[in-house]
């Protein structure tokens, strides 16, 4: 039974020795994507491939604000026909409206989602160099409690991504 104790108390403190060797990092992912250039980059170009379609939809729901107005305002001394006519036009058009906001959400989510995830790539490129060039043994990213200012590395990430090319 000593033996059985003294071999494990030996096989603990060899595992502490090699463990005091290790060199371990954390990476704070959130605070990196809000400083990134490129995260900035890619809002710019969303915005610019978007806001054409953006204003339209605006353009679009002023029409039919409009449109509403007349038929309150005008309702009781319109013809039948012609209000029957413009509550179907106003009917289509807020159709139209929102079929336009829901392809619009889709298209936006969808080019988001595919600039995040190449952003999200060259993150991972960038702490993967930290790690090599730096001989760590460990970086963790998300679902860490804490991690000691010692071994945050999530500035050097912000750096290293800061000096990639586009």
């Amino acid at each position: 039974m000593k033996t059985k104790i003294a071999l494990f108390l030996g096989l603990l403190l060899a595992a502490n020795a090699s463990y005091a060797d290790l060199k371990i990092g954390f990476v704070n992912i959130p605070a990196v994507l809000e400083k990134a250039p490129q995260a900035e980059k890619a809002k710019k170009r969303l915005e610019q491939e978007f806001s054409p379609r953006d204003k339209q939809l605006v353009a679009q729901q002023k029409e039919i604000q409009s449109m509403d107005e007349r038929m309150t305002k005008d309702a009781a001394v319109m013809g039948e026909s012609a209000r029957a006519n413009l509550e179907k036009d106003i009917l289509n058009k807020k159709r139209d409206a929102k079929r336009a906001q829901q392809e619009f959400s889709e298209d936006f989510n969808a080019r988001r989602n595919e600039e995040l995830g190449k952003l999200q790539r060259r993150i991972v490129e960038a702490i993967r160099e930290i790690a090599k060039d730096q001989n760590f043994d460990l970086l963790l990213t998300d679902g860490v409690i804490y991690a000691s200012e010692k071994i945050d590395v999530t500035s050097q990430v912000q750096q290293k991504l800061s000096a990639m090319p586009e």
